[in-house]
């Protein structure tokens, strides 16, 4: 039982009829992959630097902050000492009017 020419004629057209969706589905995959890879080198890629240099950004003006606010701890400290060193210059100049009077 051999094939006759229109036999495989007929089954080239139906392997033809039945492989055509699946050839435009797959193209239709390979433009949405090339499609999704350009939005993630474009849109995403972009997104995530710019959100990274305003994170750099944050950063830099939290650790000016932090500077701030030791020196403003620091500050606090020294006003404190003069303050204890004024007081007690106070006292002894009380002290000294008291024993010349």
């Amino acid at each position: 039982m051999a094939l006759t020419n229109e036999d495989l004629q007929a089954i080239s057209q139906l392997f033809q009829s039945v492989s055509q969706p699946i050839k435009d589905d797959l193209d239709t995959l390979k433009k949405k992959t090339t499609d999704l890879a350009l939005h993630l080198e474009n849109v995403t890629d972009r997104n995530i630097e710019l959100l990274a240099e305003n994170h750099l950004s944050l950063v830099d003006k939290l650790n000016e902050a932090v500077k701030t606010a030791d020196k403003t701890a620091l500050y606090e400290i020294q006003v404190r000492i003069l303050t204890e060193k004024v007081d007690k210059l106070s006292n002894e100049v009380a002290n000294l009017k008291g024993q010349i009077a």
